[in-house]
């Protein structure tokens, strides 16, 4: 089904957060730089009032299908209507607009599956908030997964900032489970997906991959640990003998300086802080969070909800505006491919 001329599906995200503000300040930017059109899937009438609390005299427009979303996109932001229930207050977690997060979410799923979107932009959602309603997932990657119908390990979590990509094998889990959920088999499934979106998605026909080690210094030949022995290194293998250029397992600490990112495409690290830490710490402002694996693209800002910014008129529009750039990239270059 061809997405390319679909306008961006962007999410709710947590009403309560920042992610009102930014939509509305990407929706301002496109006065001054190339914003590709996208449509909101949220409460227009608390759109409006947080539009008011920030100054800002955006015009809103209720849109009936993404198709007119692109129409309107100039003079106002469009919005296909879902609400939330009870009184937004912006810093203020609250359990009640958790349906309306997790409905926002599942119809720009279904608009994009339906060929009537290009792609999914997702705001930030507070996954703490979400599970006190019994929210079943880690987090998005994982909900987005399920709701293309894929296994839990088809999906896969990588960071991008320009030429910087780093992908977390194990992603939403505690830090004691990591070693236990860590096989050979889980990280040649990662290397293979990776491998495979950064051609179709990012034009790469080659990538060149780099994994780290587990370890501090990547075990130091087995003495430091043996993950890297018996579990990181035959996936590796294994990877190279399907055609993939993987190097590793490497030291995760000497993996992310300057000269280092030159020799790799994409860094695959083991955890979920080992890969964010030095990518936040590199590019926190315009970092991106991609979902491989999936049927459709999947990008969002690369970071929290930020209820301490919500409604102040701090909040940047950065990342958001680099998440709906790099969406509408990856879908460009999906369909230009064979």
């Amino acid at each position: 089904m061809d997405r390319a001329d679909k306008p961006l599906a962007l999410t709710l995200g947590d009403p309560t957060g920042i992610g009102p503000d930014i939509t509305l300040l990407a929706h301002q930017a496109r006065m001054r730089e190339p914003i590709p059109p996208f449509v909101l899937l949220g409460d227009p009438e608390l759109l409006a009032a947080r539009a008011r609390a920030l100054g800002l005299a955006t015009a809103l427009e209720i849109v009936g299908t993404p198709g007119a979303a692109s129409e309107v996109f100039a003079k106002a932001l469009p919005v296909l209507p879902i609400g939330v229930a009870g009184t937004v207050v912006p810093g203020h977690a609250d359990p009640a607009a958790a349906s309306a997060i997790q409905r926002s979410i599942e119809r720009a799923v279904a608009l994009v599956l339906a060929g009537d979107a290009g792609a999914v932009v997702t705001n930030p959602i507070s996954k703490a908030a979400l599970y006190r309603t019994g929210f079943a997932f880690p987090g998005h990657t994982e909900f987005l997964g399920q709701l293309a119908g894929l296994k839990p390990s088809d999906a896969v979590m990588m960071l991008v900032s320009g030429d910087l990509k780093v992908v977390p094998v194990t992603i939403h889990i505690p830090l004691k489970d990591v070693m236990t959920a860590l096989t050979p088999a889980l990280i040649l499934q990662t290397l293979m997906t990776t491998a495979r979106d950064l051609k179709r998605y990012f034009g790469i026909s080659q990538p060149r991959i780099a994994v780290a080690g587990l370890n501090p210094h990547a075990g130091e030949d087995g003495t430091l640990g043996r993950e890297e022995i018996d579990i990181i290194a035959p996936a590796i293998e294994a990877a190279r003998g399907k055609g993939l250029d993987v190097t590793g397992p490497h030291s995760a600490d000497a993996l992310f300086h300057a000269e280092a990112r030159k020799t790799y495409d994409v860094a695959i690290a083991m955890y979920h802080d080992q890969a964010l830490i030095p990518f936040k710490t590199l590019a926190f402002d315009t970092g991106v969070n991609v979902t491989l694996g999936l049927p459709f693209v999947r990008t969002s800002p690369d970071h929290g909800t930020a209820f301490a910014l919500a409604g102040t008129g701090k909040a940047s529009p950065r990342s958001l505006i680099e998440a709906l750039r790099l969406a509408d990239a990856m879908r460009a270059c999906a369909g230009d491919a064979p």
